[in-house]
């Protein structure tokens, strides 16, 4: 998984558990695409500063998905749930059952729906 992605991942799910300063600082970090200097920069504090915090609340979150594995569980859960939608896509285009298509329609919508609130 990309370093990015997962960083943004172990925030959403674990985030809560950082100090508040160690939130507002990773949270805006991961979210505005700066690098550690300009965002020192930016908050007049050193460039080493904000890399150690970084790498300590990566550490901490890193942690907490070694004991919890709920992102481990989030991504199968919504790999699965892609594979049932391939399933009923394939379904839906090999029936002529307009109620059978319908239905399909139907589930893949709502799967859909799960699949973004992830």
């Amino acid at each position: 998984m990309e370093k990015i992605v997962r960083q943004t991942l172990l925030f959403d799910f674990y985030g809560e558990l950082l100090n508040e300063h160690q939130k507002n600082v990773y949270g805006d970090i991961i979210s505005s695409d700066l690098s550690y200097s300009e965002f020192a920069s930016e908050n007049n504090i050193s460039r080493q500063a904000v890399f150690d915090l970084v790498k300590r609340c990566n550490e901490k979150l890193e942690s907490y998905e070694e004991k919890l594995r709920l992102v481990e569980k989030f991504m199968n859960a919504r790999n699965r749930l892609e594979e049932v939608n391939g399933i009923i896509s394939d379904m839906r285009d090999s029936t002529a059952d307009k109620k059978l298509i319908s239905l399909c329609n139907e589930l893949l919508e709502k799967s859909e729906k799960i699949i973004d609130e992830f």
